[in-house]
């Protein structure tokens, strides 16, 4: 079994949890793409077999989310698994920022400060000042409903973003629930369905190649460019069906960079 599967991830679990049962179910080498919380659910998804050398292709696409936020509360944490507070102060504009943001990275995260991951601080509730602080995009942000002390949102984002970081701009607001419906092309309505390599890659640029060619970057060898990519662009390299390889231009070579076939 080669190819990405697309879970819908319940609450209360985690990523790992999910890539775990996966890896039982199908006994093969089984990876991810990007996590999520244990409260979000949605969009996770699952790498199998050789399809695992693809996540690095996988993970800097852009996440779609619907985050419902719970406003007039706060939370130690940002989400419902922290301590909630209810403070009654309801933010004077349901509007969340857009374009290029700065986030701190928040105390639950698994990010190391210090040679410690700071969830680990966290639980010991311990806060730390020193936090790494990140540049994300935030390229829309849609207000879908709103009612007493809670409002919905859609949005669309770069790669490591916080969106519990970004609901709490609001002020006294935390996210009380959080689905990712997509990440890139690659919707909530593909659930279940294990895709090829080359449908899950189908947001890059292709190059169609010849069975001769094909055979050589499938060992690794480095073949003749055609003109018309840009140099270090990532490419889909392809014989018939099958995804030979992701590859670049290097001048007038076309180097593999990832390579998934032939099999053995």
């Amino acid at each position: 079994m080669n190819g990405v599967l697309i879970c819908d991830k319940p609450p209360g679990v985690t990523s790992h949890d999910v890539v775990a049962r996966v890896r039982r179910e199908r006994g093969c080498k089984v990876g991810h793409a990007g996590t999520l919380d244990p409260f979000a659910t949605g969009v996770l998804t699952v790498l199998l077999g050789r399809a695992t050398r693809l996540q690095r292709y996988l993970l800097e696409l852009p996440k779609t989310y619907v985050a419902t936020a719970r406003l007039g509360w706060r939370s130690s944490t940002g989400d419902p698994d922290g301590e909630l507070e209810r403070t009654g102060l309801l933010p004077a504009e349901l509007s969340l920022p857009v374009g290029r943001i700065s986030q701190m990275v928040p105390m639950t995260s698994a990010v190391k400060v210090d040679g410690e991951r700071l969830y680990k601080r966290a639980h010991r509730g311990e806060q730390s000042d020193d936090r790494p602080v990140r540049e994300v995009e935030i390229y829309r942000a849609e207000l879908l409903e709103s009612e007493d002390e809670r409002a919905v949102f859609e949005i669309e984002c770069s790669s490591g973003t916080y969106v519990r970081t970004l609901i709490e701009t609001l002020g006294d607001a935390y996210c009380e629930q959080l689905r990712r419906t997509a990440v890139g092309p690659l919707g909530i309505d593909r659930a279940g369905q294990v895709l090829s390599p080359l449908e899950a890659l189908s947001f890059l640029p292709r190059i169609e190649v010849d069975s001769d060619t094909a055979e050589a970057i499938g060992f690794g060898r480095r073949v003749p460019a055609a003109p018309g990519n840009d140099e270090g662009e990532p490419l889909a390299v392809v014989n018939g069906d099958n995804l030979i390889a992701v590859a670049t231009r290097s001048g007038e070579i076309l180097k593999p960079e990832v390579v998934l076939e032939p099999r053995g």
